[in-house]
This record gives C-alpha cells, structure tokens and sequence, in this order.
C-alpha cells in the first residue's frame, strides 16, 4: 500500500512540473514532434559565451567575419566539332585543367560530331563523370554514335531543334556493323554511364514513392544494339536516334536552346562570368606547322639541305636550312603528342646510312637504298598518330590514314631531289653568281705549268735494279734516281733484281724481271 501511494505522489509531482518546464523557455512542441521557439522571445535565454557589457552602456555585437559572399557563376565553355580521336581526348583534357585555373562553376561543351573511335569517346565520358563541378552538354546538332555516349556523361543536356542523338552501333568506315564483341562493350558502357546518374523521385503514389532513372539504361542500350525494345519508344530491329522532342520526353534533354546563351538560361545560371576555349596564338602556330602543304615543303628543304650539303665542302648554309626545317617538322608532331621517339630514329638512321654509302663504301647499294627507306618510314610515321594504327585491321579507321602521308613524303622527297639536282646544275657552276661564291673558280691548266707528272719520261725500255720487293708495288733504282714501280700484269720481284721498263702509266714504271 505503501509502494502504490509513493507511485502516485511521483506521478503527480511530474505531471506539475513538466508543463511548469515548457512554461519557463517559452516553448511549445511544434507539429513533427520538435520543440519550436514560442513567438514570445523575451522568455528565451541566451546560449553560449557572453559579450562583456561596459558599464552604463548596452552590449555590442559585431557580425562574424566568416559571411560568405554570393559572387557570379563561373563558366568555361569549349566545343567538340570534330570526329572523336586521341586529338579530342587531349583537347577535353588541356579544356578541364583551364576551367579548374579560372574557378569555373560549370562547364558547358558546344556539341556537334558524327562520332569516331570507340576508346577515345569512353576516354572523355569517363573525364565528365569523374569531374568535380556540373558539365553541361549542349547538343548543337549532331551527337552521334561516340558524340552520344559523350553526352549522356554530362549532368545536363541542352538540345537545339531539329538536333538527334543516338545511333550508337559500332561500325566500321564502310558502315558495317563490326563484330558482337565491340557491340557488347559500347552497350555496356552506355548502359553504365546512364546508370551512373542514378535515381531521381518520379511521383508520390498513395503515399509510398515511384523512383525512375534519371537516365533510363535500357533506352542507352536501344540506342546501340537494335534487339533492345522499349514499349512505346523503339522497337525491336531498329536503333534509337532521339529527335530534340523525344529526348525531352523520355529525360534525355532537360531543355531546347538554340545558342549558349539559351542554355544559361534554360540551366538558371544567371550573371555568370564566362571563360571560352579560343586558340592562342600557339594552337595556331601548331596547326600551320602542322598543315600537310607546309609540311612537304619543310620535307623539301630537308632532303634539299642534304644534298646541296653533300655538293659543297664543309659545314655550311645548306646543313644549316635541313637541321632547321627538320626541327620544325618534328617539334609540332612532338608537342601534339603524335610522335614517337622510334620515328626519330629511324629518320637519323637513314641519314647516316646515306652517308656511310656515300663516304665509306663504293658505288651505290644496299644501304643508300635501306637509308632513303629509312627516312621515308621515319618522316612518314611521325604524321600518323600511332595510337590509330591499332583499328586497321577492324576497318575502324581506312588503309588510307597510312597511305596519304607515305605518299606525302615520296612526293616531297621525290621532287625535292629533282628541283635539288636542276638547280644544282645552274647554281653550283662557275658561271653563276652563287657558283662563284661557293665553288672553286680558279683552274691550274698544263699551259701554266700545272701538272701531275711528265708525260713521257723516256724511261720505257731502260734496266734498272729493285731496291725493295715488288709485290707487286715497289720501287727501281734507275741511273741513281728511285721510281715508283710494280711488276707487270701483277708479278711478284725480288730485291735487288735486274728489272727492263715494259710501261710508264700513271707515275708508276711498269718492270719485268731480265
């Protein structure tokens, strides 16, 4: 009986001071169960450290100098207008480290290709996913093939009117479908970049929430293999290409906008600072160098300097325009990443293959013909971007990707050896004002005294004794004075043999033993 009593004297006591406490702060539970402030705040008390008070004067209070500002939006806009290559891969990532220098907020690509290679699109697609800040694709006509998995990377897409996007298949360049396995792995890529965007709420249905893909898989999948079916959409035997209205109605275009300014618009980005990709003066000193008319006459000047080199004694003004040219052939190539060390190489290779035909062995043979393949392979190679050697064989890149710079530099070499060769003829001979500059003009003619040996020395039929072996070579005493001899048709003579004069050619006394 006890027990029960204190129980309700506990309970009592807590029922009073419970609402007392409530009462005291000047708070009431709010509608999800937390407490709220009451709009009588004199009843609340202050939490935390208290400012000082200067005596006879209220407290100050100063605003925390941690505020953040609100500034503009940043955006850095570049394009991709061109089909999707190695080039394109470098061009997206020298585009991402510019936005991350300038602050950008966003990143809005100006999209317009009919697709390209396979790995150089899942290259940029995987940059735009694993980048920090929204990238916005705004399709300016066409995003086809690998321009379609590039733009279902970006967070957003802007699409102008009467722009498609789609037909993912793989194909090679005569537009046949090459085999499953590359089909497989684009469908699984475009299926995983879809799904990398995850969920987003769709409806709220009786109470319980509908989830949808924010970008469906199976419609990125229909956009490659023609098998795939999505009710209403596509059907079976037929690859999906969006039109603007249809990506808009299926959440694969968030917006229509005819310019950029549109997409800023269409996005909320209001007031922004804009930064966007133009070529510097570098870019386009590259792209000149780079141009395959300049780079056959750089290859003329090389393979001019080299021979006008070879025409004229000593290290001079010919050398001087080859080494030239071929730096500025080779340092763009470097710089844009197409060339190779081994290409080099093999570019010296042949040079001193020349050479050493020219200088160490007779005549013209096997390693002038090797060097002059050699530099046709070392300049050829340096044009082409080794990495696409590898989609030959499939048929995603044509035979002709080799062939048009192979016959570039057999045309350059080709012509540079005959404008070399004709204008060697006018220019080295005495009778020219650049002849008589570079070429020895003076003449040490046998009427002046000028000659190598007398003509006839009237030594023939004379005897006279070797003085060492002829083997053949030697020399013969005649009437005290020693010649050059050899035995006849070869012979080998002793020292000190009585010898007869059969011929005198050439400075040497021709002998036979008596």
């Amino acid at each position: 009986m006890k027990k029960i009593f204190a129980a309700a004297i506990l309970m009592l006591a807590c029922a009073i001071t419970f609402p007392l406490s409530v009462t005291a702060a000047g708070q009431e539970p709010g509608p999800d169960g937390r407490e709220v402030p009451a709009d009588d705040t004199d009843t609340l008390t202050a939490v935390g450290p208290q400012l000082p008070e200067t005596e006879g004067a209220p407290a100050e209070v100063t605003a925390p100098d941690t505020i953040p500002q609100v500034t503009d939006p940043v955006v850095y806009i570049f394009p991709i207008r061109e089909s999707i290559m190695p080039s394109t891969v470098r061009l997206v990532d020298k585009c991402i480290r510019e936005s991350r220098e300038v602050g950008a907020d966003y990143i809005i690509i100006d999209m317009n290709t009919y697709g390209g290679l396979v790995d150089a699109a899942d290259s940029i697609r995987t940059r735009i996913l694993n980048h920090d800040k929204p990238i916005y694709m705004f399709v300016n006509n066409q995003a086809a093939s690998a321009g379609a998995l590039i733009s279902i990377a970006a967070d957003r897409i802007y699409m102008r009117e009467g722009a498609s996007m789609g037909a993912a298949t793989v194909v090679d360049q005569t537009g046949a479908q090459v085999p499953d396995k590359y089909q497989s792995f684009m469908r699984g890529m475009m299926r995983s970049t879809a799904e990398a965007h995850g969920k987003v709420v769709d409806r709220i249905e009786r109470g319980d929430t509908v989830w949808r893909w924010y970008r469906d898989p199976r419609i990125a999948e229909a956009m490659v293999d023609p098998s795939v079916v999505v009710p209403g959409l596509i059907e079976e035997g037929k690859v999906l290409t969006f039109s603007t209205e249809e990506a808009i109605q299926w959440h694969y275009c968030e917006g229509k906008a005819s310019s950029i300014e549109q997409v800023l618009a269409e996005a909320g980005i209001e007031n922004p600072t804009i930064y966007e990709y133009e070529s510097t003066r570098t870019d386009r000193l590259m792209g000149f160098l780079t141009n395959p008319a300049f780079q056959g006459i750089l290859i003329m000047l090389i393979i001019g300097g080299i021979y006008f080199e070879l025409q004229t004694p000593g290290i001079g003004f010919p050398l001087t325009v080859s080494v030239a040219a071929a730096l500025l052939y080779f340092a763009p190539l470097y710089v844009e990443g197409m060339l190779a060390n081994w290409e080099v190489i093999v570019f010296i290779l042949g040079i001193i293959l020349i050479l050493v035909e020219i200088f160490v062995t007779p005549g013209f043979g096997v390693l002038g013909i090797a060097g002059i393949v050699a530099i046709i392979i070392g300049l050829s190679f340096a044009m082409i971007d080794t990495e696409l050697l590898k989609y030959i064989p499939d048929g995603q890149i044509p035979a002709g990707y080799i062939v048009r710079p192979v016959a570039l530099v057999i045309i350059a070499v080709t012509a540079s050896l005959i404008i070399s060769i004709a204008l060697g003829k006018r220019l080295l001979t005495t009778g020219s004002a650049v002849g008589r500059r570079v070429v020895l003009a003076s003449e040490m003619s046998a009427e002046e005294g000028y000659v190598s040996r007398e003509k006839d020395r009237g030594l023939v039929g004379r005897f006279g004794i070797t003085t060492v072996p002829l083997r053949p070579s030697g020399k013969v005493l005649i009437d005290d004075r020693i010649y050059e001899a050899a035995g006849a048709h070869g012979m080998f003579i002793d020292k000190g043999k009585e010898v007869e004069i059969v011929r005198d050619e050439g400075g040497v006394l021709y002998c036979r033993p008596v």
